[in-house]
């Protein structure tokens, strides 16, 4: 039921589930953050209103209709600031696309869209392959020693040195490991911060360990990102991938252009966006194929069949039909952006609950995703859900890996372009394999991770 045949008389906040008067539901979230929102949405139904602290209350809306409300129909109400997620996260982003709001945000949409289009992904596509390709080497070693590796570690570093080609230019072969560990130590440690009703205050506190912490982390971030900028200002040439378009990028009215700290935060945010939810794409869908077999016979199958023996391109993807589903199934049970944050600004109506103002709002394509009144056998890995030729009827907020909306995010194309070319090229040469009784738990950190790492076996086929 939609908030415009629901009379205001008959309209009520949405329930809350069991709080502690003191604590609330802080010390719930902070145990297990996905648990706990799973929870309340078993306990009182897919619109909460929950005491976070104190007084401090916040909503969780996990239907599809709110979705559409919020992130389509009235999406300008429901920001990225002030929403405390996004507070924590200034830091590192600043005022990227990804935390931008109003004019601003559209702007540097506009500037940056460009290098997203279709024909610019194609135009990527070699980039990528000949990238894993010269991976391919490492692992064919890794396969002869038969040693348990850490996968996602393996995918983190390949899609960091995508990245950096494909929208920069940039050789991150050296720096990807030691920047993967910097984003992730600060992915972990923003994870724990967004369940901490004190974060925001500590974090104002100089010499406090989290603060310290981030302050040096975002500084050898920034080290880097400056580095880059500086060489590129000094080549003389903006070239023509993204950084040369964010460095020709005017102002319509003024003529001037993104100053250091604008073009630090778009490199920044580009950057962690381009390689976090391909590198979390790839660990879950190889796990999965290794945990089902069936699957992954046919995923080899199609993959031998279309390629014979070469390497992959832009050309092939529309003959790795059920390649694609697995890879659309793995966004659908491990979705990288699980949760998504929005502040509502004004006092609204969503699916017929009253919202106030000023309140912070959580959406959770994860609990989504999985729910059995939109997915049949919710729990089962079954990519026919996704055959082109089945019609699900489902509502098209039911499925929201990357956002929904005039906010959807922009690096769409491109990661699901990556992530059918290179798990092509992987599955056409290794099995991975997951160690004996290892199954791999779920870690909500900013994105949704293995917890502790995926091991994985490379074996030649």
């Amino acid at each position: 039921m939609t908030s415009a045949v629901v009379p205001k008389e008959r309209r009520q906040a949405p329930p809350t589930p069991r709080a502690n008067r003191l604590f609330g539901t802080a010390r719930r979230l902070q145990r297990d953050p996905l648990v706990c929102l799973q929870d309340f949405v078993a306990e009182v139904g897919p619109a909460v209103r929950y005491q976070f602290f104190a007084h401090m209350w916040a909503y969780l809306f996990v239907n599809p209709e709110h979705y559409q409300h919020i992130l389509q129909d009235n999406y300008k109400n429901f920001t990225k600031m002030p929403s405390p997620i996004f507070q924590l996260l200034l830091p590192l982003v600043g005022k990227g696309l990804l935390s931008n709001d109003g004019d601003s945000w559209l702007r540097q949409r506009r500037l940056a869209q460009p290098a997203f289009h279709r024909k610019q992904i194609q135009d990527l596509a070699q980039i990528m392959t000949a990238t894993a390709q010269r991976r391919m080497s490492r692992w064919d070693e890794l396969a002869h020693a038969g040693n348990d590796v850490s996968f996602d570690r393996e995918m983190m570093e390949l899609t960091l040195e995508i990245v950096g080609k494909a929208l920069f230019s940039v050789d991150l072969t050296g720096p990807a490991r030691e920047v993967g560990n910097i984003f992730n130590r600060l992915n972990d440690l923003f994870a724990k911060l967004m369940v901490s009703p004190f974060a925001l205050f500590t974090m104002r506190i100089p010499f406090w360990p989290s603060t310290r912490q981030v302050g040096l982390d975002v500084g050898a971030i920034d080290q880097l990102i400056y580095g880059i900028i500086n060489e590129r200002r000094e080549s003389g040439t903006p070239g023509n991938d993204l950084m040369g378009m964010l460095l020709s990028a005017r102002d319509q009215d003024t003529g001037e252009g993104m100053d250091e700290k604008q073009l630090r935060d778009e490199v920044t945010t580009l950057l962690i966006a381009g390689h976090e939810t391909t590198t979390l794409l790839l660990t879950w869908f190889f796990y999965s194929l290794a945990k089902y077999p069936e699957i992954e016979a046919q995923v080899h199958e199609e993959v031998d069949r279309t390629l014979s023996g070469r390497l992959p391109t832009v050309e092939d993807i529309p003959n790795l039909v059920y390649t694609r589903q697995v890879i659309d199934e793995t966004l659908r049970l491990y979705p990288p952006a699980y949760g998504l944050s929005r502040f509502c600004n004004s006092a609204d109506v969503i699916g017929g609950y009253d919202v106030q103002a000023n309140a912070p709002i959580s959406l959770c394509p994860f609990i989504t995703h999985r729910m059995p009144e939109f997915w049949r056998q919710p729990l089962k890995f079954d990519p026919e859900r996704f055959n082109p030729a089945a019609d699900s009827g489902r509502h098209r907020f039911a499925y929201i890996p990357f956002g929904a909306g005039p906010r959807q995010c922009i690096g769409e194309g491109f990661a699901l372009t990556e992530g059918v070319l290179v798990a092509a090229a992987i599955a056409q040469r290794f099995r991975l394999r997951i160690p004996d009784n290892h199954v791999a738990q779920l870690d909500p950190q900013i994105t949704l991770h293995p917890k502790g790492g995926m091991p994985m076996r490379f074996e030649h086929r």
